[in-house]
């Protein structure tokens, strides 16, 4: 019920739905009006009229793709109909954008007749740059791809045939290397005959794969010659064998790729399988057989499904969205095979290639390399869209569908990269993070509702092993009204936990008998959750403390400041906040604590700010911020600003730091560059603002946050011996959330 409603809110709360559209041009003033619309407007239509391909200058065509269902086909729901489809198309839509910068409108359409089908699309087709077809059954959707292929000239692809076909055939590709196999040897049983079993048949034969040496099984079993009534898609792949079940089938073969159902694949099966098998169980939500069991019943078996939480996930993610992005940016007439074909070998060259320490990052794996647990490229890879879009868009250049010719390849490289959205990416990264390694994170204020659903969120989905503090009998009311699933997380009442108050108190006592705590004392405050969570922290019963929803920021700070103190040779915490902007991730300190810091109190909390980013395998570019630049105000406060610049350069050569300086010298590198050259910030800008002041800190973070330029992530306090992190007042359950997250991160950074 908890995990239902949670994913309703989701798609409900605030403006429905996940996706909109954002004017990309000024529109604040009379004149911007007058040239989005009449009269300007009246200049572009002209030039389109006089110049069809105009159309890709003056308007977002070039950029746009029709995500378009009917709803016959929905994930695993079956026929359930346009309308119900929206929510999954509208999630396509997100994916293209996230991951390649790539427009999109869904368009669901109330037609199961081929002919009207592809009348309709046809019609809108003037609209977009390219058309991705979705959730459409068999065999209809064949004919529909098949004719909108031929009769448009932009680029059309049905995903659930030729990305899922795409993905497979490089992990294949990968698979059979390894094993040192060759594919037009190799037998092959392919358990599925939908559109995904019946295209990834295809491609593997475009591969080189003989057919054969492949049998193919539907919901009647094996499909051979003599059986009556097989339309053309089935009949390409009947077998002549005198076989009938797939338990016949499997008999020494090689590769095994189900796109079925879960569980139909058992270990007496896969240990009739010839040497070294290749299994793709790609069943959602359950393989054909799981990965443990697989592994259990054949150590020499490679294996892939379709789920995160095992290696070698076959992920669609990892092929649509950057094939669009080649294919229009050549302004290609369609995806053929060529292309496809390409973006198979693109896929596969990059997992043999060293993993970027992000991948690593965001697996937890300092060792991600290609084997048989690494076949396929995660799909965090910032890599996937400079790596495949290229190779598709050389593809549809050299076999001629390309209207538009690149020249200058290192500068389309480029260009990708800088569609990156590394803010998506960063908490994307850091969550695949947290889940590789999970850490119990104790909530000090567990008789709340955000709590008790950042506590559930986070156990569902693998963060975090949660502990709550709190009155048991509200906590059980809260959970009862709400309909929050806490099963089997550990609830702790600080007021009657006898044992461990008698332990806590007693060594409270030991660290504050010589600042006013009398041993009555030490037990009457121990009593209070913030002190009893932050000595679950210190005596290793727990490995984070998050507090701070309903508390004041200082009285949650001060009983960690008492129990765990600041790190080792620090004198000082501070706060720092993640600011995710459109631009990528910047790091803000101090924000919350130190209200008028001293030369010295910069630099330490300088260092905190880089030491916590580099935790995010960022490298920081730091600059310190004043009113003044670069000496030129001999104010007081520009002063231990420069001085500390100073004092980190001396002490720390190597790292990347400089000011004082305004804040929009720090974050226009052009404005920067013309005024003072000599900064050593402006090859590579800045991504770490450290402010002179708490009022300069906390007023610019709580503006860019309010002005919803900015998703503020935070306070990360820092300089704390052991991992404790504040919440701010009236966070919300994403907030707490990524929070979590967080602590996690810092308490796997603390063990390593």
């Amino acid at each position: 019920m908890g995990a239902k409603q949670e994913a309703l809110d989701y798609h409900s709360s605030g403006r429905p739905g996940k996706i909109e559209v954002i004017p990309c041009k000024p529109y604040s003033s009379q004149r911007d009006l007058s040239l989005a619309y009449s009269p300007g407007v009246a200049e572009p239509c002209l030039e389109i009229e006089k110049e069809v391909d105009n159309v890709y200058k003056y308007t977002a065509k070039g950029n746009l793709v029709a995500v378009i269902s009917n709803g016959t086909a929905v994930l695993g729901l079956g026929n359930i109909g346009p309308e119900a489809s929206k929510p999954v198309m509208e999630g396509k839509g997100l994916l293209f954008k996230i991951f390649a910068d790539i427009d999109v409108f869904d368009i669901e359409i109330n037609q199961t007749n081929v002919d009207d089908f592809v009348k309709t699309v046809k019609a809108i087709s003037p609209t977009f740059g390219g058309i991705n077809l979705e959730d459409i059954k068999a065999p209809e959707c064949f004919e529909i791809e098949k004719r909108l292929k031929e009769e448009l000239k932009i680029p059309v692809m049905h995903d659930d045939q030729h990305g899922t076909a795409i993905i497979s055939g490089a992990a294949l590709i990968n698979a059979l290397e390894l094993v040192n196999k060759k594919i037009d040897k190799v037998r092959i049983v392919v358990n599925g005959a939908g559109a995904s079993a019946i295209s990834c048949t295809k491609l593997f034969v475009s591969l080189g794969a003989n057919k054969k040496n492949i049998v193919m099984l539907d919901s009647s079993g094996v499909i051979t010659s003599d059986r009556e009534n097989l339309d053309a898609n089935k009949s390409e792949f009947a077998t002549t064998r005198k076989i009938n079940t797939l338990e016949q089938a499997i008999k020494d073969a090689d590769v095994f790729i189900g796109l079925s159902k879960g569980n139909i694949l058992n270990a007496a099966m896969l240990q009739s399988m010839a040497d070294n098998p290749v299994v793709f169980a790609m069943a959602n939500p359950d393989p054909e057989i799981t990965y443990t069991d697989a592994k259990n019943a054949r150590q020499d078996v490679i294996m892939a499904t379709g789920r995160s939480d095992f290696p070698n996930q076959v992920n669609n993610v990892i092929g649509f969205p950057f094939i669009f992005r080649g294919a229009l940016d050549v302004r290609a007439t369609k995806i053929n095979e060529e292309m496809k074909l390409a973006a198979v070998h693109a896929i596969a060259q990059l997992a043999r290639q060293p993993v970027p320490e992000m991948v690593n990052l965001a697996y937890n794996t300092k060792n991600l390399q290609f084997g048989p647990e690494y076949i396929i490229p995660k799909p965090l890879d910032p890599r996937l869209i400079y790596t495949v879009a290229p190779a598709v868009a050389r593809a549809a250049m050299e076999s001629g569908v390309a209207q538009v010719k690149i020249t200058n390849w290192e500068r389309y490289v480029e260009d990708l990269k800088k569609r990156l959205n590394l803010d998506n990416k960063l908490i994307r990264a850091i969550v695949t993070r947290a889940k590789q390694n999970p850490q119990r994170v104790v909530f000090a204020e567990a008789d709340n509702y955000k709590i008790l659903k950042a506590a559930q969120q986070v156990k569902e989905e693998g963060i975090a092993k949660p502990i709550l503090l709190g009155n048991k009998e509200r906590i059980a009311q809260i959970v009862q009204e709400n309909h929050i699933n806490i099963d089997d997380i550990p609830i702790i009442d600080p007021r009657t936990d006898q044992d461990h108050l008698n332990t806590f108190s007693q060594l409270f006592f030991e660290k504050a008998n010589r600042r006013g705590f009398s041993a009555y004392e030490s037990r009457k405050v121990m009593r209070e959750r913030n002190f009893y969570g932050a000595m679950m922290v210190e005596t290793g019963q727990a490995d984070a403390l998050i507090s701070g929803l309903t508390r004041n920021y200082a009285d949650t700070i001060r009983p960690a400041l008492r129990i765990i103190g600041v790190q080792e040779h620090g004198t000082r915490v501070a706060g720092m906040y993640i600011m995710i902007t459109k631009k990528g991730p910047l790091f803000f300190a101090d924000t919350t604590i130190n209200v008028n810091p001293t030369t010295e109190d910069l630099v330490e909390i300088t260092l905190l700010t880089a030491k916590a980013v580099q935790q995010f395998n960022i490298k920081p570019r730091i600059s310190l911020l004043s009113f003044s630049n670069f000496g030129t105000s001999n104010d007081p406060s520009a002063i231990k600003v420069r001085k500390a610049v100073e004092l980190l350069h001396q002490k720390f050569p190597g790292m990347v730091v400089d000011g004082e300086m305004q804040a929009n010298f720090a974050l226009n590198m052009q404005l920067l560059h013309d005024n003072y050259p000599f900064c050593e910030l402006i090859e590579g800008g800045v991504n770490t603002l450290i402010f002179p002041n708490l009022d300069a800190g906390n007023i610019a973070y709580k503006l860019l946050q309010s002005m919803e330029a900015a998703e503020a992530i935070g306070p990360v306090l820092l300089g704390m011996k052991k991992p404790v992190h504040v919440l701010q007042l009236g966070s919300s359950v994403r907030d707490i959330v990524n929070m979590v997250t967080i602590a996690v991160i810092d308490a796997q950074s603390r063990k390593q």
